[in-house]
């Protein structure tokens, strides 16, 4: 198993600089672009086990952070959903511009509130997201924009996730795209149970491999397969 090669860059995003860690597997074939959630930075443990899985199999990625330090401590802006929409946009053009990303079809996956800002830009530009994956996310706070999802969309929910797993259900079934949800019996919020991130990369590597377009493809999707669930 191959080492992941990270680099650590700088977002221009709002007039600041937003702090991430890239990953490019030699001839990456897509890039996933992680949307983490409140309370959570780059740097967390369960969103790089992913990302390392994702590189072997020569799927790229991005964890930055979405909000600076002093953003992050106060409550209302971790879940100020708009504000992290605007800004995982912002990042999805300046990727879009730079040499080493501009021809890489995007990916996102989204975890807790993260999840939510991930949805609203995936229905927003369909053209940049190839797919989503959700990981135990606050699917619910994306609204009105689920029923405007087009792209693939997975979501993983604990078995034991009780609450989250009730609010994805919802939110699933409003879903207008491909869609599959896929619970992980006895995991919790967090996935801490044995085997329970494997499970999690595992099905993560499948639905984004199975939905990255050609780079002919990339950038004239048109989403037509129909609808399925797995649970």
């Amino acid at each position: 198993m191959s080492r992941p090669i990270k680099s650590n860059i700088s977002i221009p995003v709002d007039g600041q600089s937003l702090e991430g860690i890239i990953r490019l597997p030699p001839k990456a074939t897509l890039l996933v672009v992680f949307v983490h959630g409140s309370g959570s930075s780059r740097l967390s443990p369960r969103n790089e086990f992913v990302a390392d899985s994702l590189y072997q199999t020569g799927i790229g990625s991005l964890l930055f952070d979405l909000l600076t330090e002093a953003e992050d401590k106060t409550y209302a802006t971790r879940f100020d959903i708009e504000l992290l929409v605007r800004r995982l946009a912002q990042t999805l053009t300046w990727l879009r511009a730079q040499e080493n990303t501009k021809h890489l079809p995007f990916g996102l996956f989204g975890a807790s509130t993260g999840a939510a800002a991930a949805l609203i830009v995936a229905a927003q530009s369909p053209q940049e997201v190839s797919a989503v994956v959700s990981r135990g996310g606050r699917t619910d706070l994306a609204g009105d924009s689920l029923s405007q999802v087009t792209v693939p969309t997975l979501f993983i929910i604990g078995g034991a996730d009780d609450e989250v797993l009730a609010l994805n259900r919802d939110s699933y079934n409003q879903l207008a795209g491909v869609k599959q949800l896929s619970i992980i019996p006895g995991a919790t919020h967090l996935f801490e149970e044995p085997g329970a991130l494997e499970q999690v990369s595992q099905l993560a590597i499948a639905w984004f491999t199975e939905h990255t377009p050609s780079p002919q493809e990339s950038r004239l999707k048109e989403i037509s397969l129909p609808n399925s669930e797995n649970t």
